[in-house]
């Protein structure tokens, strides 16, 4: 999934930026779509006869309440993805999709990974969507580059920070008097 033409001067890129809890869809052959994942899930999804397609960027599989009629849970992200791209032509019946995400970062989100995981391959199995390609779980973030007019992604993993290492301490020059300017 790595096969991405980003730098053709014939075809200059935008990069839009898909952050948690939001989605894009656009039928332009210039805009690429971009988002960082941890534990959150990307989707992409693609409709190859209208060339349209989208992304969105889903933080929990599920919420309570009214409170799930949100983008940042799963179900919601999906059908506002889903009909964002209806609205530009697309078909529920040609989508493909890309999923991306649900890494376990560490510890610090429990299971929140594995559930975003669990709550898109579930999904996509119900609403029978072809899942065209994955990379789900681990233990790594990911950075994500998708071009909606044509399907393609790009995916890169992230590796932890590592601090920089310091200079070495370099000794002291000796005083060397006094200097003349001109």
């Amino acid at each position: 999934m790595s096969d991405l033409n980003m730098t053709d001067p014939a075809r200059p890129r935008v990069s839009r930026l898909v952050v948690q809890g939001e989605y894009d869809v656009s039928d332009d052959p210039c805009i690429v779509l971009t988002t960082l994942l941890g534990s959150c899930i990307a989707t992409c999804l693609f409709d190859p006869v209208t060339r349209v397609g989208g992304m969105n960027h889903f933080l929990l599989a599920a919420g309570e309440g009214e409170s799930a009629r949100n983008e940042r849970y799963g179900s919601y992200a999906m059908e506002v993805l889903i009909n964002g791209l209806l609205k530009l032509g697309a078909r529920k019946s040609r989508l493909e999709a890309k999923v991306f995400g649900g890494a376990m970062m560490a510890g610090r989100m429990g299971r929140i990974g594995e559930e975003n995981c669990a709550f898109a391959l579930s999904y996509f199995a119900a609403e029978k969507i072809p899942i065209a390609g994955s990379s789900l779980g681990g233990t790594q973030a990911r950075r994500i580059r998708y071009v909606p007019t044509t399907g393609q992604a790009q995916m890169l993993l992230v590796r932890e920070h590592v601090p920089p290492t310091p200079a070495p301490a370099r000794p002291a020059r000796p005083n060397q008097g006094e200097v003349d300017l001109f």
